[in-house]
């Protein structure tokens, strides 16, 4: 069976390394510059075929290119892990003034944390490349999905993608109130992180 995703994996794998090599770029800066990281790690993955595939199948699109690479905005994945709340913004900040991409859509679960105690922040993006698209264009257009969180969020977050796969688990709403007061003290932990770094930098 041949890919999902076409002609087009080898363009999406260097649309990838092209926003993350910019990621890089300004996490070295930004070290350079004021002798800290704004980065503390990140993740990039084109969606598996079984994933999107299976995707399509839920949405009643067919298993083609254009539905992988059109219909759907998530077949580039970046995770962008910080320590500081504040360093989330900078990130934001840097991909707004990205060259040739445009923000189809930004969702902020940090301030808007979501019912289960979930934290991030999402963004779509159009990214124009020098590599042709599934509609044609010499100068393709690419989704990618970002989210942004810090080193506490990406834990929570880890540990309620685990639960949420188990089968069969003893009080289940139980472990959802304890998930949700968890996320929250998190949150606070977070914030407390962020006051203690902005005083260390003000008393230098």
């Amino acid at each position: 069976m041949s890919s999902i995703y076409g002609e087009f994996l080898p363009y999406m794998e260097m649309v990838m390394e092209k926003v993350g090599g910019e990621l890089e770029a300004f996490d070295k800066k930004q070290f350079e510059e004021t002798g800290e990281h704004a980065l503390e790690h990140f993740t990039m993955r084109i969606k598996s075929e079984e994933s999107m595939r299976e995707k399509c199948r839920r949405k009643g699109l067919p298993e083609t290119p254009h539905s992988a690479l059109r219909e759907m905005q998530d077949s580039i994945g970046i995770r962008i892990v910080t320590a500081f709340r504040d360093d989330i913004k900078l990130f934001v900040d840097l991909i707004r003034g990205m060259k040739g991409v445009e923000i189809v859509e930004e969702v902020d679960y940090i301030r808007h944390a979501k019912p289960n105690g979930y934290r991030s922040y999402h963004m779509i993006l159009f990214v124009t490349s020098s590599f042709p698209d599934v509609d044609g264009n010499e100068n393709g257009k690419y989704y990618v999905e970002v989210q942004l969180r810090t080193i506490a969020m990406d834990s929570w977050a880890s540990l309620e993608h685990k639960m949420s796969y188990k089968k069969d688990i003893k009080n289940p709403e139980l472990i959802i109130s304890e998930l949700k007061r968890c996320a929250d003290e998190l949150a606070a932990c977070d914030v407390s992180m962020q006051t203690i770094r902005n005083m260390i930098n003000e008393s230098v």
